[in-house]
């Protein structure tokens, strides 16, 4: 069954906008976990406007699924994950002032720079995930850096979704059937919601892995945590 990552930066950007510790995102965390999800999400980046850095040290010891860090792979964020040493980092070619992942990677311009990075943390024992679009070449190269998996970024399936579904979905699952031909595990997100997320798990092969943020955050302050996350876990349920 396809696992729900849940990313808990929206609720580090609500602590941020008046300082102090409210909401508290150790006890959020621990409560996603508590109420089904099956890893969480952070993804700090370099002005630290909503996860920071310490709160990656912070919740490492408390994560009892499975503990997943985005980022750019600059070499405060490298250092960073080799002494944290997440289950999985997923790398995204964010630029410092992104104000979320808007691009996958080029996989042939960074090839060197990727197999260097994925080679370091593959010595760490940590698991890779590449942000990367559905485009068939960049997706056989990304095999060539030894990445373990690659993250589909799903915002255009999102974003055709509602025009026309079949049509959406077509160039997620072509770029699925070449992740599993070249060896890659297969994970995805942005702008998975409750509306989207079954159709696009039904008709994904080898989808491991979803990680979502913003609309699930959103969906809580209308539904609650438990029930949001509950609701999600629901639509990974092959029918």
């Amino acid at each position: 069954m396809t696992k729900l990552s849940v990313n808990i930066n929206k609720i580090a950007t609500l602590r941020n906008a008046r300082g102090g510790n409210l909401p508290d995102l150790l006890k959020a965390a621990i409560n996603c976990e508590r109420f089904g999800a099956q890893g969480i999400t952070v993804h700090p980046r370099p002005d630290e406007r909503h996860i920071r850095y310490s709160d990656v040290f912070d919740l490492r010891p408390l994560i009892t699924t499975e503990f997943n860090i985005e980022g750019y792979p600059s070499k405060k964020f490298i250092d960073l994950v080799l002494e944290v040493k997440p289950d999985q980092v997923t790398l995204v070619p964010d630029a410092p002032d992104a104000i979320t992942s808007n691009s996958g990677w080029n996989t042939i311009k960074n090839a060197s720079f990727l197999t260097e990075v994925i080679c370091e943390f593959r010595k760490n024992g940590i698991r890779t995930s590449l942000f990367i679009e559905t485009d068939p070449v960049m997706i056989r190269k990304a095999a060539d850096t030894k990445t373990d998996r690659v993250e589909l970024y799903t915002e255009s399936y999102a974003k055709n979704y509602p025009l026309n579904k079949e049509t959406a979905i077509k160039p997620f699952h072509d770029a699925a059937l070449i992740a599993g031909e070249v060896g890659l595990g297969l994970n995805a997100g942005h702008d998975l919601n409750l509306e989207n997320l079954n159709y696009f798990s039904q008709n994904i092969p080898g989808l491991l892995e979803v990680s979502i943020g913003h609309a699930l955050i959103c969906d809580a302050l209308y539904l609650g945590l438990e029930n949001t996350i509950q609701l999600y876990r629901r639509q990974l349920l092959k029918k």
